[in-house]
């Protein structure tokens, strides 16, 4: 990386993007939140992957954001119905290997098993875990962060603004996510 690297805008025109579910199990959550994407979006792709092996060819197809739907076991790894196991961090490296720039792991998990599995530290990617969805009014707040994010302002600016409303100490409609900020300058259009 140059000097002159430095000073250019992170920007992705046309932002490619992969609305993925690891099992048939999130179906649902993952046709209610493709709805989301396609409206800011229109070149979303979705689908339903029933083995690692296809989740990686997913990712070698170059998405800029991948929103994914799986479970996080006690030790902080992926599996299929077949057993075979992806740590988080072996997620996240190849996520970066093909050239994400966002990894959303959209159901429901709890925080120890994405602390003990998810090293995004050094990661030019934007990691969101989530935590609670907090049922319909996460579609509101992806609706909220997509209208933002894809009128042209940076992941990080968009992320402050919609998760932490001006004017409410407290935001109970706001989903409980572990975020990193790998790549926060980063524009999706």
């Amino acid at each position: 990386m140059g000097l002159l690297d430095a000073f250019r805008k992170d920007e992705v025109v046309g932002a490619k993007v992969l609305v993925c579910s690891l099992g048939a199990k999130f179906d649902d959550l993952r046709k209610n939140d493709e709805r989301i994407y396609k409206r800011f979006y229109p070149g979303t792709t979705a689908a339903t992957v029933t083995s690692l092996a296809e989740l990686r060819q997913a990712l070698a197809q170059h998405y800029d954001i991948v929103h994914l739907f799986c479970d996080v076991n006690a030790q902080g790894a992926i599996a299929d119905g077949s057993g075979a196991r992806m740590t988080g961090t072996e997620l996240l490296q190849a996520s970066v290997d093909a050239g994400v720039k966002l990894l959303w792991i959209a159901s429901d998990n709890s925080a120890e098993p994405y602390n003990s599995g998810f090293k995004p530290k050094g990661l030019k990617l934007n990691v969101v875990l989530t935590e609670r969805r907090l049922g319909p009014l996460f579609s509101l707040f992806l609706d909220s962060f997509l209208t933002r994010l894809s009128a042209g302002d940076s992941f990080s600016k968009v992320w402050n603004v919609v998760s932490k409303p001006e004017g409410k100490s407290v935001q109970p409609d706001v989903p409980q996510t572990i975020v990193s900020l790998g790549r926060g300058a980063v524009v999706f259009r």
